[in-house]
């Protein structure tokens, strides 16, 4: 009697797996400069409305895209402006910002002392500044955001991304934080009088590790 060669089972993707494999293949990711952000303004504002608030009224939804408009608008002419998109048959979602300056500008505002790495990478350029992550609603949406922000900081080589939220907009953070970003503490923006919480994004374990204290006590002094 001789041993027959063993023979292994491939796992074979179920029907849904196979479906939800299939549209994540079809959203494709481009990255737009300033002028064809500039022109897809209708399409990011209608998105920006659509990802927020779906049943939102109509004079809510109005306000909403005037505002969104008015912060891109500003954001594009910000040195080195970058933008990416996820699209299918239409866009489905985008990121876009800026890097931060070596200047150390950006954190001005910043509740207590700045981590050291934080310093650190913002002196080596290593920080980008992310203004708005967007996706339809969908129930791949996390992959999708997932997928964007990955692709912006590391078109630009970035160690570290960092965004800003109003401590109000709960379902904001509750999906960023759902997306790999942390809590790292409070920023106070004088020229909108605005109190916001700042999360970030490491790439990388050393950047990760780096940022532990941060993290700790940014949970800390989370209000419940």
């Amino acid at each position: 009697m001789t041993d027959q060669p063993e023979q292994r089972q491939q796992h074979k993707p179920r029907t849904g797996e196979l479906a939800a494999m299939a549209a994540m293949e079809a959203v494709r990711l481009r990255r737009v400069n300033r002028w064809l952000a500039q022109g897809l303004g209708g399409e990011l504002a209608d998105l920006y409305v659509d990802s927020r608030e779906a049943s939102a009224a109509v004079a809510h939804r109005s306000r909403g895209r005037l505002d969104f408009l008015s912060r891109l608008t500003g954001d594009i002419r910000r040195p080195g402006f970058a933008m990416v998109i996820a699209e299918t048959d239409r866009l489905v979602g985008c990121a876009f910002g800026f890097p931060v300056g070596s200047d150390g500008f950006w954190w001005l505002g910043f509740d207590g002392p700045l981590p050291h790495s934080v310093e650190q990478l913002t002196a080596s350029r290593g920080v980008f500044a992310v203004t708005s992550i967007l996706v339809q609603p969908h129930p791949r949406d996390q992959d999708v955001a997932c997928r964007l922000q990955e692709r912006l900081l590391s078109d630009h080589q970035a160690s570290l991304g960092a965004i800003l939220v109003d401590p109000d907009d709960h379902p904001a953070l509750a999906s960023l934080r759902s997306w790999g970003w942390l809590d790292a503490g409070e920023i106070w923006r004088p020229m909108s009088a605005a109190l916001l919480r700042v999360l970030v994004l490491p790439r990388g374990e050393r950047t990760a590790a780096g940022l532990d204290d941060l993290a700790h006590d940014a949970r800390t002094r989370r209000p419940e």
